[in-house]
């Protein structure tokens, strides 16, 4: 089986992205993007799908022991693992440095006391691990393993041996010896990737990450974690144009076991909003400036055909299919590739998209006209749908349904465009704007009508639903009611009452187990942590933080040793489940540390 999902690390060429576990397997990589076919696929698996292990020689198994101790050098994306044996201590260094050429995984062993035996496994395989390669040694020793369109090429200091489709090298190393493996994808027709200077690249991979880190302008409570997020978001964000995946796994499930799994390598407008904001308030504008420029050529054309999703480079077609052959995580399937919620209706991401350009205004970064120009289009196709039901933020495969988050997010889009037009950020025609202000007053007036329970005191999930929803717990930051509003202060305790799990973090919504829940899906799902971070962000909001602080810190003691953090935890396994790392837990944990810390501020200066 693979490692328990907090047990991976993330190393990363702002390309796609590898996850390494503690006993030093690289299970998951897709070459050369994120959303590329995978070559090793182990974690939605078994060995058989594809892995490379290295670490000490553990004799009776093919993979090595867990490592003693893992850490990212500081402001880098670099591993190190080291490990603890009877005969000396070894150190493995996992990165890959930022793409100039072919993508690389480069693995550097070091002999740092006495000596140790060590064992490199690495088994290929193309398509999901549905496809073995065909493998042979050049001239001057260089393994090539072709398969159709695409090839590898390994470069080691040690010799390598061929067993039952695996490739081994056994190797002693000594204190102060090192042992160099590199790992290059090159379409198969081309000529093969240069020979890397290790000890040079992985200076310049140092470099790198250094000075990148070194631009975060926030220096307060939290710091280190914060920063390793942005670190995370980075990684995740794809170089040549900007696009932010949600995550650089697919398939990794809502529940071990169950069916919730889904492609997360895409690009959802919502996800790649909010981390925007986060990068604009701690000193990151060249990446806010990368996604809106990509945010503008990836919506171009007719708004009416806006999808809530798009591939890295902005592509529409994402279909999606189940790979049978692979088993899933932990026996969860179906293993996904693709999203078939790429073409649903959702209300909100088109407030998402416009308060994160008039954030990007605020912060003098200067979307440009041509954004303003698709704010304005945007919110002229929004006039004529806001009050349909959508699948809402949660992309529900159930009917379409009138959420309330939803209809607040329309009303956020609506009031961010007038304000741009206001400031002269846009022209529209004559008599447009007190349409729009009279638009903003009846979805205004319709939530709160519908969408409001007054026995209960609190908003709903959707109209004349009785169930609610953590993504209520964001109406106070858009600007829909102040947080001091008792509606919205209802809403704040309602949620906290009736979604918390035993440990206090919080569900989405309510599921039905085996029935088939309001999401139109069966099963169930553990807390959600972003939602469990929004929960931070509202108590802060009406005056509760230090019960804020209190939650922000058994938060960030649920990351992995590393600081990173998947999409829920599982309250009953007490474990991270779903795809990993995953952008909007990371992005959130931002914005609760940036609130809480500005707050304290405001605190302090009164």
């Amino acid at each position: 089986m693979p490692a328990r999902i907090e047990d991976y690390a993330l190393i990363g060429d702002m390309q796609t992205a590898a996850l390494v576990s503690r006993d030093g397997s690289i299970d998951s990589l897709c070459l050369p993007r994120f959303d590329s076919d995978a070559v090793f696929a182990h974690l939605l698996g078994t060995e058989e799908h594809g892995f490379w292990c290295i670490g000490p020689a553990h004799p009776g198994h093919r993979r090595a022991p867990a490592a003693a101790r893992r850490r990212y050098l500081p402001g880098t994306l670099i591993l190190e693992s080291e490990w603890d044996t009877p005969t000396g201590q070894v150190r493995v260094t996992d990165f890959m440095p930022p793409r100039d050429g072919a993508p690389q995984i480069i693995r550097v062993v070091e002999g740092t006391t006495g000596m140790v035996s060590m064992r490199s496994t690495l088994r290929m395989r193309f398509g999901y691990g549905r496809i073995v390669p065909w493998v042979t040694t050049t001239a001057d020793g260089r393994l090539h393993a072709v398969a159709g369109p695409d090839s590898l090429w390994l470069d080691a200091t040690v010799p390598t041996y061929g067993q039952e489709e695996t490739t081994y090298a056994d190797f002693t190393v000594r204190a102060g010896e090192r042992v160099a493996f590199v790992i290059s994808w090159q379409p198969s027709h081309q000529a093969p990737p240069p020979v890397p200077e290790v000890a040079s690249v992985l200076e310049t991979t140092e470099k790198y990450w250094s000075q990148w880190s070194a631009n975060c302008t926030y220096n307060g409570p939290y710091h280190d974690a914060l920063l390793r997020s942005l670190i995370t978001l980075k990684a995740l964000t794809y170089a040549p144009t900007g696009g932010i995946v949600a995550a650089p796994t697919t398939s990794l499930p809502e529940e071990i076991g169950g069916s919730r799994n889904w492609d997360y390598r895409y690009t959802w407008l919502r996800d790649a909003a909010i981390t925007l904001s986060s990068l604009l308030r701690t000193g990151y504008r060249d990446e806010a400036r990368a996604w809106c420029a990509w945010l503008v050529r990836a919506v171009a054309g007719d708004p009416e055909n806006l999808q809530i999703m798009y591939g890295i480079a902005g592509e529409r077609s994402l279909g999606e299919i189940e790979l049978d052959w692979l088993p899933g995580y932990e026996g969860s399937r179906p293993v996904r590739v693709g999203n078939g919620a790429a073409h649903q209706l959702q209300l909100d991401v088109y407030g998402e998209v416009a308060m994160t350009l008039h954030a990007a205004r605020e912060a003098g970064l200067g979307p440009g006209e041509s954004a303003a120009h698709l704010q304005v289009k945007l919110v002229e196709y929004l006039e004529r749908v806001w009050d349909q039901p959508d699948e809402g933020i949660w992309e529900v495969r159930g009917p379409r349904r009138h959420f309330v988050h939803s209809k607040i997010m329309a009303w956020a889009a609506v009031d961010r465009t007038i304000t741009l037009v206001e400031s002269g950020g846009a022209t529209v025609e004559p008599g447009i704007l007190d349409r729009w202000r009279e638009l903003r007053d009846a979805i205004h007036a319709q939530v709160c009508e519908k969408g409001f329970d007054s026995v209960r005191g609190t908003f709903t999930q959707s109209y004349g639903s009785p169930e609610l929803d953590a993504s209520l717990l964001l109406l106070p930051q858009t600007g829909f009611l102040p947080p001091t509003d008792p509606r919205v202060i209802g809403t704040i305790r309602a949620v906290q009452r009736e979604l918390s799990t035993p440990d206090g973090f919080l569900l989405r919504y309510p599921t039905a187990g085996s029935a088939v829940g309001v999401d139109g899906l069966d099963g169930d799902e553990g807390a959600f942590l972003a939602c469990s971070f929004w929960l931070v962000d509202a108590l802060a909001m009406i005056g509760r933080a230090d019960e804020a602080r209190t939650l922000l810190e058994k938060l960030l003691a649920l990351s992995n040793g590393l600081g990173l953090l998947a999409e829920e935890w599982d309250p009953a396994r007490q474990r991270l489940v779903g795809n990993f790392p995953q952008a909007f837990s990371h992005v959130a944990m931002c914005d609760s540390i940036l609130r809480l810390t500005s707050q304290d501020t405001a605190g302090r200066s009164l």
